[in-house]
């Protein structure tokens, strides 16, 4: 590991469960328990909206902080599915009986492919332009 590498990875929030069971965890809990039981679209839109945007901003400010490549890709992405969630809470898009099951289908095949993928041909960090 070179010099970079360990800086970046002692300013990495993914190292710290606390932040992380706080940013990622809870948000992944609450999206589960609320998309098993029927709490109406009201709330269901608004909670996968929060626990989205948590997930997204957690990666943007991680990526700022550490370079964590995943963390450029998986904050737009998490931030999208919390705007594509309210468009379709809000009946502006139509996905069939199932949207809500497509909506975590595609967070859930996007957030593996975004996590693991870009670490696997780029590094875990960016390096620093300074």
């Amino acid at each position: 590991m070179s010099t970079h590498d360990a800086m970046n990875e002692e300013r990495d929030i993914l190292r710290n469960w606390f932040v992380t069971g706080m940013v990622f965890v809870l948000p992944i809990i609450a999206l589960s328990a609320s998309g098993s039981v029927n709490i109406g679209v009201g709330w269901r839109t608004a909670i996968w909206a929060a626990s989205f945007s948590t997930m997204g901003i957690g990666c943007i400010v991680n990526a700022l902080r550490c370079g964590r490549v995943h963390c450029y890709l998986t904050g737009p992405f998490f931030l999208a599915m919390a705007a594509f969630t309210v468009l379709y809470g809000l009946g502006v898009v139509h996905l069939g009986a199932f949207g809500w099951s497509r909506i975590s289908l595609v967070a859930l095949a996007g957030a593996v492919l975004l996590c693991c993928l870009p670490e696997c041909l780029l590094g875990r960090y960016r390096r620093s332009l300074r």
